[in-house]
């Protein structure tokens, strides 16, 4: 029996590759969280910048309880199953009339992972609209992984600037606009981007990637990954670090030691070493 999708859900998910939406934070959540975000900002005079974007749930405890919330994982466990890790997460954030894009990719390509049997849910702390920039998705061409090319494009919001290499046929987007507090669920394997933001208020989401604990990191030596729910008989993936609080000396060492493994995956055969800013 399913928790939050439908059978039918479920199945329209095996079949066109995403789901959406899915209600996972009330609007008091999403406040408190969105508040916690723009206070760190506040403190460092500006967004959040290059690596703090990503795995930012070793780092903030705010973000490792998002990513724990039984909403969300009711809603992955009906579609990975009840043994769940949290892998990675990243913030996708796009300014005001900003002209940063994210070019259509499929998420596997370069992550390193020995199966595609992965679940991002993309969570809205903000309105995701065609305005201001939502995701798009082409439904059903999550059955096999196709060619990209690297164009490191200033613009991309993406670590290699990756896109299709085959022209997408941009007539079947299906634009996966979302309320705050809402989530999109895709398939790594998913054609997906999304355009600028033309609206006059910031668009926040925080992608957390959610595998089921039987699958390994094929590429890299180590990786990491928190279990959130159910059990890890497998123990492929070493335990990441949970910080109790913000920013914790012990976090941000974890947090080092691990981006600088993960971007030899994430860039290998270029010559790039860290995320842009």
């Amino acid at each position: 029996m399913t928790k939050v999708l439908s059978e039918s859900e479920v199945k329209n998910y095996q079949q066109r590759g995403y789901h959406f939406p899915v209600d996972v934070l009330t609007q008091s959540e999403v406040a408190d969280f969105r508040g916690k975000l723009e206070e760190y900002e506040a403190r460092t005079g500006g967004p959040i910048q290059g690596e703090m974007r990503h795995r930012s749930h070793v780092l903030f405890p705010w973000i490792d309880e998002m990513i724990r919330h039984p909403k969300i994982l009711d809603a992955i466990e009906d579609i990975l199953g009840p043994d769940i890790l949290c892998w990675n997460t990243s913030f996708f954030i796009k300014e005001a009339r900003d002209p940063g894009f994210v070019s259509w990719h499929q998420d596997a390509t370069y992550w390193g992972l020995d199966s595609s049997d992965v679940a991002t849910a993309w969570v809205a702390m903000s309105p995701a609209n065609k305005v201001s920039g939502c995701m798009k998705f082409v439904a059903g061409t999550h059955k096999q992984q196709v060619q990209h090319e690297d164009t490191f494009d200033q613009n991309n919001l993406l670590t290699r600037g990756q896109e299709i290499a085959v022209k997408v046929d941009e007539s079947q987007a299906v634009f996966a606009e979302l309320k705050p507090g809402q989530a999109s669920l895709h398939h790594v394997l998913l054609f997906h981007g999304s355009e600028p933001n033309r609206s006059d208020e910031r668009r926040i989401g925080l992608a957390i990637r959610y595998i089921p604990t039987r699958l390994k990191q094929a590429v890299g030596q180590r990786d990491w990954a928190t279990l959130v729910r159910g059990k890890d008989t497998y123990r492929h993936f070493e335990p990441s670090y949970v910080p109790k609080r913000e920013l914790e000396p012990e976090a941000l060492a974890f947090h080092k030691a691990v981006t600088d493994e993960q971007l030899k995956v994430l860039y290998r055969g270029t010559d790039r070493t860290e995320y842009r800013a």
